[in-house]
């Protein structure tokens, strides 16, 4: 299934889909201000296990990203020290993965985790959706081989025609990106550049 939505804007019902197909456990293909991604209800552990079953991964071992609508939230799930915090405020939204040491309140299934990605994507659809179920969303990318044809991680049309079957719905936000976020980690005080991608970084 593939249902269109909009940076603005969009139908109520529409985005009503969506949240209830993620409270209730569907995993979706969504897109991101870098890329298009693979997510779920970050709270759901048979979703995630799906998503992990999709990618062929290691949930213990696999670095996912979690999405959150935006800064409050993101201190109920991972620890954050004030130098961290306001580097974080300077950069987000934007196309950015914290690394940051694990909460408490993440699934069993992160439990023993020390650390954990964070996004606040610069992105209307993804914050939509976001906002609807009123959680995060656990975030990981396409599956993907060097001789795939890019369009086939960009166009929705033909990522419905390769994972549709996979997911529960592709949500079609246009033509996506290649370039991954830029990853940053935090997790000793201290800040550093782990992968140059998208964003660059306000210190």
């Amino acid at each position: 299934m593939i249902q269109k939505l909009f940076e603005k804007e969009n139908n109520p019902r529409v985005v009503g889909q969506i949240a209830d197909m993620l409270n209730g456990g569907g995993i979706i293909i969504y897109p991101t201000d870098t890329t298009y991604a693979i997510g779920c209800h970050a709270l759901k552990e048979r979703a995630i296990e799906r998503i992990c079953q999709i990618k062929g991964i290691d949930a213990r071992k696999h670095r996912f990203s979690i999405v959150f609508p935006d800064m409050s939230t993101i201190s109920e799930y991972v620890k954050v020290d004030n130098a961290t915090f306001k580097l974080m405020r300077r950069n987000l939204p934007g196309p950015f993965t914290f690394i940051l040491p694990a909460g408490s309140r993440l699934p069993k299934i992160f439990r023993n985790r020390k650390e954990v990605g964070i996004r606040i994507p610069d992105n209307g659809i993804t914050m939509t959706i976001c906002k609807s179920i009123e959680a995060p969303i656990l975030s990981t990318t396409l599956p993907y081989d060097e001789s795939d044809d890019i369009e086939y991680l960009t166009d929705p049309e033909l990522i419905d025609e390769r994972f549709g079957d996979l997911v529960d719905m592709v949500v079609d936000g246009g033509i996506g990106g290649t370039q991954p976020s830029t990853v940053v980690n935090c997790t000793d005080g201290e800040h550093e550049i782990l992968r140059q991608g998208l964003g660059e970084l306000i210190e």
